[in-house]
């Protein structure tokens, strides 16, 4: 019998930010394709409590989402929902899941008595953990969340979001991490370790796979001529968003102890960028950093094929998906001994993990460009990753968990 699933999950894309949490849709899409569960997502959308036509730019695109899409016309299998919910930025954290709830739970409870739900879980652990854990009780339904990386090392150490991220803990039958590394850290936050399950993320193989480098480049330059990237340039990528945590400086600091012919290819956006760029003009590196913005779904998967190396100088992450992605087109990464590094880098093609400064990362990617381990080689160490693989054991993780 077809099980039913109400996710709230404020990472989630949206027409403004089709880039937004991909890696979320991918799996519940992935898992409601299976047949098993019927998947029903909650996407909280927050906008500061303002007219529409005062809203700060970077959120009067969110304000014009839809409040629902249906999978009717269009390629996915997923109902998703979009209530606001108001936000204070940079002020309103501790407070969020209240509010989140207060906007959510009226539409949980008219879907619940339409069509009753099984499961409740969360797909990221903060804010959306405390709000989910609040609408499961209101329904007396089972809970699951599932933990990332920034949402624990972030949000844990701060004591009012580390008292409600042990409560909604508490509460949940199941709570999922993304590494090894990352369920040890949610033990050692006084999380239920008997209820921790490892989850890896998944991959899509046909999108992420090796091309020859020259056939690559020669397709990239025709599609985003804008890069301009020198036709005898070693490409290494750094893929994230445009934050301080993703370390984009140090990775533009160690390309000025690397050779002249090594060009650093930043992908994402985000409120950093301004700083970024006037380091690399401040630098004299300004013309070996090329800002490529958010690729298209099409686009990310030759540029990683391109690169020789993926640098991503985070100071914290789970198991990112860029390098599962990076390590899957044939391109090693270069990353710090962070979550679950060691649990993907467990082999000389695979990559090098170094410490988070800049002589060390530019030591790494020396290794990796002067190594030219095959491309084949490197992608084997991805091979374990797929999505299918992660809703097999998403579907048994949730059987269990609402059974």
């Amino acid at each position: 019998m077809k099980r039913r699933l109400l996710s709230v999950s404020t990472l989630y894309p949206a027409p403004s930010r089709p880039g937004f949490g991909r890696f979320v849709e991918t799996q519940l899409e992935t898992l409601a394709r299976r047949g098993d569960w019927e998947v029903t997502v909650i996407n909280p959308i927050g906008l500061p409590p303002l007219p529409a036509a005062l809203q700060p730019a970077r959120y009067a695109a969110l304000a014009a989402s839809p409040l629902i899409e249906t999978p009717e016309g269009a390629h996915r299998s997923v109902t998703v929902h979009r209530p606001r919910f108001a936000l204070i930025p940079g002020m309103s954290g501790w407070l969020n899941p209240a509010l989140i709830t207060r906007a959510v739970l009226p539409l949980a409870r008219r879907l619940h008595a339409e069509t009753p739900f099984d499961l409740v879980d969360a797909q990221f652990f903060y804010p959306d953990g405390p709000a989910a854990a609040r609408i499961a009780r209101d329904l007396r339904l089972p809970l699951a969340i599932k933990a990332r990386g920034a949402d624990i090392h972030y949000w844990g150490s701060r004591p009012r979001a580390l008292r409600q991220i042990r409560t909604a803990a508490d509460q949940a039958r199941v709570l999922l991490a993304v590494s090894s590394a990352l369920a040890d850290d949610m033990a050692a936050l006084g999380l239920p370790r008997d209820r921790i399950r490892v989850h890896y993320t998944g991959l899509d193989h046909a999108r992420f796979h090796p091309r020859p480098r020259d056939a690559a480049r020669a397709e990239l330059a025709a599609r985003l001529p804008a890069l301009d990237l020198p036709r005898d340039a070693r490409i290494v990528a750094c893929v994230g968003a445009l934050i301080p945590r993703k370390g984009q400086d140090l990775a533009i600091a160690a390309l000025g102890e690397l050779p002249d012919d090594v060009v650093l290819v930043l992908v994402g956006a985000g409120a950093f960028e301004g700083a970024l760029r006037d380091q690399a003009h401040a630098s004299g590196l300004a013309a070996r950093v090329r800002f490529a913005g958010q690729l298209g779904h099409d686009d990310l998967p030759l540029l990683l094929a391109c690169a020789e190396a993926m640098v991503l100088p985070s100071s914290s992450e789970g198991l990112a998906n860029a390098w599962v992605e990076a390590l899957a087109s044939g391109t090693p990464v270069v990353i710090p001994d962070i979550g679950g590094a060691r649990e993907l880098v467990d082999c000389a093609a695979a990559g090098r993990i170094t410490a988070r400064e800049p002589g060390a990362i530019a030591q790494g990617v020396a290794e990796v460009l002067a190594a030219r381990a095959p491309q084949a080689e490197v992608a084997a160490s991805a091979a374990r990753f797929s999505w299918d693989a992660n809703a097999e054991a998403l579907a048994a993780l949730y059987d269990a968990a609402s059974a």
